[in-house]
């Protein structure tokens, strides 16, 4: 707009420009050409001659001049001040009258950029109230915008608040509706289709959200009440049928329970529905199980447990078979019997069949096969079919009955512990009661014939077995987290704990009783009771490593004291003490072979009969070596202890006695050599202990005749003329080697 303006005010600013111009030639062109007329100026108010100028202001500029230094240094140097001011008023004059000219002469000039001024005046007054105008409309568009913006925040909480009053209203009406679907599907379809399990989970969502509804007193729950009500109560008739049938299948001969209960977890929302909508429905439904379950389970282990006893063996131990008692012809041939049918390897699902004319029983005091039942593959084992052993005429001992039915217990009560837990949704102390509630019968039945077995039972090893595969049983039941079991596996602990202990102390007191003089013949062999506290011992150590307890180690260290009195009372009836050395040996002999087949070489039981044995073993040595070496070796001994001393010179007057001796040993030792050893192999049972004491007896007597050598070599007896005749030691023990017999 300012540029449209612009051309005509500019021509007409330079008419005027121009007509000022003219003007001022006109004057210039009048004034005379002479420079000194100066014509007269009025300079109106800068006229400083006037009446009119004020004294005051004259003053301040007086006393400002003066400051000035030009004035200071004008009055230091004396100058005339009225000739100065003369001076400066004509050159003020000259100066006026040249810029006078130098105005005239840009004039025009000065016209043209008074007018170029104005009009810029004027375009930028008009810019001006443009901007200003602009400047009021972005003013309203602000408020505008402003106006806009609180109208959209406004909008925003409208339609978040709509947004959520949707949701919960879609909510509220998805779950207020009924759709068909469901009612088609709750009143007609089965209840084992998938689309019948998915509809109940809506129906109990709906009726939940009734519950709610009807707690806030929503208006509209009215509408679905009675509806809802009547689906409810159709599905909890469907699913109580269901489960009853269920249960009741269970009754049914030969049927195998497993596979309902699994049907019944497949479905174990039913009961959670039944649980949070007809809770009498859910008990009845719960009483009926436990009710059928505890009848189904103590059917099935009584008659299991009454057809096991069918198969074990029919001789059994009783009071009199302890292991101080005496043996008799009889016994002795089952004892025989049972020795060799223990070393039978066998297999897993082997039994041993006997002839009517002669019955097998399990041993007394001897572990053999029996220890199998607590190995791993054994006793997680399959469980033993009672007619099948009756149709191959096959016997077990107690144990391998008892392990059968207890594993079948555990097996049968840690799964029905979790299909309580999981079906009927208890945890806990509630867990425990409702499993009590059905196998407690079952459970009391198992204590009753155990307590009427254990109170009867004389058969310490297989009291000892069943405590171990209890506490074996226990240890799984625990690894599986199932605590059902806990209690009934601590009461047949201690049932069979006392029982055990009384049949130990029997046997201690039996041994302690026993009087030597009443057991027969004198035979230096092996005593069968030793043999039975062997195998015993062995047997109770072996298989308590696992498991260890303090108290069997204390009635097993009384029994040991018993049997090692009792050995030396039985070695004591032998009128040599030869034979009472062999004794002794012979019996700690087996009874460290036995233990050492199945107890650990340091258990407290090996190295206390290893330290007897090679104590008594020297001393049978010595005893053996007396006869035909005692002259020598007592002349070693009274000769190395005189040395000793420093006193060998009272032996030097014995030449006789060392002549006789000399030529007694080189005549007649290989002759008693012999005879000790056919002596020593016919003394001992054992042909590896023989061996291994005909040996010790070669090297104690190398020794000795080596001290011989020793002694005959000091000065006291280098003159004897018989040193000559002394065998030289490494031939003879060249010639003692072939007399070592080999086995």
């Amino acid at each position: 707009m300012a540029e449209d303006l612009l051309p005509g005010e500019a021509a007409a600013d330079i008419n005027t420009a121009g007509g000022s111009a003219t003007t001022a030639m006109a004057y210039l062109q009048d004034e005379k050409p002479d420079a000194d007329i100066v014509p007269a100026l009025n300079l109106g108010d800068l006229d400083i001659t006037t009446d009119e100028f004020i004294l005051d202001e004259v003053d301040i500029h007086i006393q400002a001049n003066l400051e000035d230094e030009l004035v200071k240094e004008a009055l230091k140097t004396g100058v005339d001040l009225r000739q100065y001011s003369k001076q400066v008023e004509a050159e003020l004059q000259r100066i006026e009258q040249a810029s006078i000219k130098d105005y005239i002469k840009e004039s025009q000039n000065i016209a043209s950029l008074h007018n170029q001024i104005t009009a810029c005046d004027s375009i930028l007054e008009r810019m001006e109230e443009m901007l200003s105008s602009f400047q009021s409309d972005l003013s309203s568009i602000s408020s505008e915008i402003q106006t806009l913006q609180q109208q959209s925040v406004s909008m925003n909480v409208r339609l978040k608040n709509r947004q959520a009053v949707r949701s919960q209203l879609s909510q509220l009406v998805d779950e207020l509706v009924v759709p068909s679907t469901m009612i088609s599907v709750i009143l007609d379809s089965p209840v084992t289709e998938q689309e019948f399990l998915e509809q109940l989970h809506e129906l109990n969502n709906k009726i939940n959200f009734a519950k709610e509804l009807s707690f806030r007193e929503t208006l509209a729950c009215a509408d679905i009440q009675d509806i809802v009500d009547r689906l409810k109560i159709k599905a909890v008739s469907k699913i109580r049928e269901f489960i009853l049938q269920k249960i009741y299948s269970f009754r049914k001969p030969m049927t195998n329970y497993q596979i309902p209960q699994n049907t019944l977890l497949k479905y174990r929302f039913f009961y959670q529905f039944l649980l949070a909508n007809e809770r009498t429905v859910a008990k009845e439904i719960r009483d009926e199980y436990v009710d059928t379950m505890s009848k189904i389970y103590y059917s099935y282990f009584k008659s299991y447990s009454s057809r096991l006893l069918k198969v074990q063996y029919e001789d059994v131990a009783d009071k009199d078979d302890l292991m101080g008692v005496e043996d008799t012809a009889k016994k002795d041939i089952l004892y025989c019997f049972c020795v060799l049918l223990t070393e039978i390897d066998l297999s897993e699902h082997d039994c041993v069949v006997y002839t009517p004319s002669l019955k097998s029983r399990n041993t007394i005091f001897t572990l053999g096969q029996r220890g199998a039942v607590l190995s791993p593959a054994e006793l997680e084992g399959p469980i033993l079919i009672p007619h099948a052993a009756q149709r191959g005429d096959c016997r077990y001992p107690y144990e391998t009955l008892f392990r059968s039915q207890h594993y079948a217990l555990l097996d049968n009560g840690c799964r029905e512990y979790l299909f309580l837990s999981d079906f009927f949704m208890v945890a806990g102390n509630s867990a425990l009661d409702l499993f009590n509630s059905v196998m407690g019968k079952t459970l009391s039945m198992f204590l009753k014939n155990m307590s009427t077995y254990v109170s009867d039972c004389y058969d310490s090893i297989a009291i000892f077995l069943c405590i171990h595969i209890i506490l074996r049983f226990k240890a799984i039941t625990a690894k599986r987290n199932i605590p059902a079991l806990d209690k009934y596996w601590e009461a047949v602990l201690e049932m069979l704990w006392p029982r055990f202990e009384l049949i130990l102390e029997m046997n201690i007191q039996s041994i302690r009783n026993t009087d030597p003089q009443k057991l027969g013949v004198l035979d230096t062999r092996p005593h069968y009771i030793t043999r039975r506290y062997a195998e015993f011992s062995s047997a109770i150590v072996s298989i308590n490593q696992t498991f260890p307890n303090e108290r069997t180690n204390a009635l097993l260290g009384q029994l040991q004291i018993e049997v090692e009195n009792f050995v030396l009372k039985m070695a004591a009836e032998f009128p040599s003490r030869k034979d009472q050395l062999i004794f002794l040996i012979n019996n700690y002999d087996m009874m460290l072979g036995v233990l050492m087949e199945r107890a650990a070489d340091d258990s407290k039981e090996v190295e206390g009969f290893q330290q007897l044995l090679r104590a008594r073993t020297q001393e049978f040595i010595e005893e053996i070596l007396a006869p035909p070496f005692g002259g020598m070796i007592t002349f070693v001994k009274e000769s190395e202890a005189l040395m000793e001393k420093g006193q060998l010179d009272k032996l030097k007057n014995d030449e006789v006695r060392i002549t006789q001796l000399v030529r007694g040993f080189s005549s007649t030792w290989k002759q008693s050599v012999e005879a000790l050893s056919q002596d020593v192999m016919r003394s001992f049972t054992n042909f590896k202990n023989g061996t291994s004491i005909i040996q010790g007896a070669l090297t104690q007597l190398i020794q000795y005749y080596h001290g011989f050598h020793k002694v005959l070599s000091q000065p006291t007896f280098r003159s004897l003329a018989v040193r000559s005749e002394l065998i030289n030691l490494h031939h003879l023990m060249v010639e003692v080697k072939k007399h070592k017999p080999n086995f």
